[in-house]
């Protein structure tokens, strides 16, 4: 641009000479000015609007726990792994490994403390070779004690606390994160086993084939029917409102909120139940020493203790006896006649709340949808080739034809390493009181299906417990972090500075522009 003469003036002082423009010249340098600037800012604007912007996500180690499951006849320890980082709260876990350990419950050490903590020792071993070493110390151990140590607790409170104390000492010892041992309540045992159960039916969350954790758009929960040796418990979501609080649980997982029936019965395991039938057989046949017992098997005999018979808060005693004496029970092989008896030591009658009953006194609304049954429900109808389903005929034939069967024939059949093989006659008729009598399943029986794994993962509360207590446990990173790819932010900061660099360049050519000629 050339500038005529009448539109600047030179003044000089000594040797220095000095150009002043006019203002018609210097309004027209604050415009190409603004023009310049307008255009930088135009492009980097453009630029940022066009960026396509990413979700990067982060990488997460593995982090691990683990759940001692003390139950009333043998402990376990479920070892479990998840990412780092969670979904609304909840760790996506997966099951790992699972040590069973050797001897019975911890409630068994009740004489000796120290020899409960002492069993562990070789699961927690196991643990130590299974979880990466320099994870050990950042891994939540959690031992959760059942209806064993309920009953422990009633009969003799001062050995349950010896036992949790040793049990405690143990673990400590190892260079794990050890977060306590605790009873559970019957009412959450039924909780976190009914979690588990829809937690592996992806009834709360579930990976969509974009790679996401989604929750489903149709949601079908499940129910629980867990069966120990010493309780027995019920979950699921009702059709109807919950009348009893007490049996009201609500739980939120994975952002949603879920209302649930859930109810434990005390004394009604397995191994609880079948102490109360040959109590209740004793007493009908006036305390004799030879009982005649409809469960068992023609030609199996079994001799107990009286003191072990009655060593137990379930069993009521009548009258006095003698500990050191004993009777013999011995097998007729009268299925229908061993039905009777079950429906006389459940207590079928007795509810204020009727006909939304259980048993045993207890509320319950009726029950809706589909129900796994586990544990010792799935254990027995394995045996019998009656899992994962089967018939309501079917069920019923096949019990009454094998219980009928002589001692011998069994054994034959069967052979005599299965410690449990008396039982499976009494365990089998046990169950199907429950269901039919108790929990009112008469007419939905196909919605139960009896297992012990799903994808495998093994159906019980530890699984549930341990998603619950994830919540206690920080996300190790941030799921997401948005920003932009790192050659776009190259792209973007190379246009930036080309284009100020550029601006800046115009100005100052401008502001120093001089022509020679006048």
């Amino acid at each position: 641009m050339y500038l005529r003469r009448s539109e600047r003036s030179t003044f000089c002082d000594g040797r220095l000479c000095f150009q002043v423009f006019g203002m018609k010249m210097v309004k027209q340098y604050v415009m190409v000015a603004v023009v310049l600037l307008i255009g930088c800012v135009s492009i980097i604007t453009l630029i940022l609007t066009l960026v396509q912007h990413h979700s990067v996500n982060l990488p997460h180690r593995m982090q691990y726990g683990m759940v001692f499951d003390a139950g009333s006849t043998h402990t376990s320890l479920f070892m479990y792994r998840w990412p780092g980082n969670k979904e609304n709260n909840t760790g996506v876990v997966s099951q790992m490994q699972v040590c069973n350990v050797k001897g019975g419950g911890i409630s068994s050490y009740a004489q000796d403390p120290a020899a409960a903590g002492l069993s562990l020792k070789e699961c927690l071993d196991s643990a130590m070779a299974t979880i990466p070493a320099n994870q050990h110390r950042a891994t939540p151990v959690y031992l959760g004690a059942t209806a064993g140590m309920r009953l422990l607790e009633l009969k003799n409170h001062t050995q349950s606390t010896q036992v949790l104390k040793q049990v405690t000492k143990v673990i400590e010892g190892y260079p794990f994160e050890f977060r306590g041992a605790q009873i559970l309540t019957g009412m959450e045992e039924g909780a976190y086993a009914w979690i588990t159960v829809n937690y592996i039916q992806e009834g709360f969350i579930k990976y969509s084939f974009e790679g996401e954790w989604v929750h489903p758009k149709v949601r079908n929960i499940w129910g629980a029917l867990d069966m120990g040796g010493a309780s027995t418990q019920i979950a699921f979501t009702p059709s109807q409102p919950v009348q009893d609080p007490a049996s009201a649980l609500g739980s939120k997982l994975y952002g949603y909120q879920y209302d649930v029936y859930t109810h434990s019965y005390l004394c009604y395991g397995k191994e609880q139940a079948m102490r109360m039938l040959q109590a209740h057989l004793l007493e009908m046949n006036g305390s004799k020493s030879l009982v005649k017992h409809p469960c068992y098997h023609l030609g199996y005999n079994f001799t107990l203790r009286m003191g072990d018979l009655y060593d137990s808060p379930c069993v009521v005693r009548q009258g006095t006896f003698d500990p050191n004496s004993e009777v013999t029970f011995t097998g007729s092989s009268e299925p229908q006649l061993c039905l009777n008896h079950m429906k006389n030591i459940l207590n079928l009658t007795e509810c204020s709340l009727a006909p939304a009953c259980g048993f045993n006194g207890a509320y319950q609304p009726p029950v809706s949808g589909n129900f796994y049954a586990f544990a010792t429900y799935y254990y027995t109808f394995h045996f019998l080739g009656l899992a994962p389903q089967s018939s309501l005929f079917e069920a019923t034939k096949t019990i009454d034809t094998f219980c009928k069967k002589t001692w011998d024939s069994i054994k034959n059949a069967y052979g005599d390493k299965d410690k449990y093989l008396h039982e499976y006659c009494a365990s089998a008729n046990y169950i199907m009181t429950i269901l039919l009598d108790g929990y009112k399943f008469n007419s939905s029986w196909g919605n139960i299906y009896f297992q012990q794994q799903v994808a495998d993962t093994d159906i019980g509360w530890t699984l549930g417990y341990m998603l619950n207590l994830t919540n206690l446990i920080p996300s190790e990173l941030p799921l997401v972090v948005t920003g932009v790819q790192h050659g776009q932010w190259a792209a973007e900061v190379f246009f930036i500075v080309f284009a100020v660099s550029l601006s800046l360049v115009l100005i100052a050519t401008l502001c120093l522009w001089n022509p020679q000629h006048e």
